[in-house]
């Protein structure tokens, strides 16, 4: 088959994008909420050195802790004020 993945052609030796298929920025911290980027994270990706990527690759762990859940939606934020 032409398109098989297992064609040498079609193999990547490349890092792969940590996109979740999540595009969500949160409001405040200005990060995708499913794959903690910055919309220019996103956008340079492909343009990015193995090494640049490598290294944001990294970073992503820690921005999750950026994002706070809400817990329980509008009605416990109306009952907490």
């Amino acid at each position: 088959m032409i398109n098989d993945p297992k064609t040498p052609v079609w193999q990547r030796a490349e890092i792969a994008s940590p996109c979740v298929q999540v595009c969500v920025i949160h409001p405040r911290e200005r990060i995708c909420t499913g794959c903690f980027r910055t919309i220019d994270e996103i956008t340079q990706w492909s343009q990015l050195s193995d090494a640049e990527r490598d290294a944001l690759m990294g970073e992503l762990p820690e921005r999750e802790g950026l994002l706070k859940k809400r817990k329980g939606g509008r009605r416990a934020r109306q009952l907490s004020t």
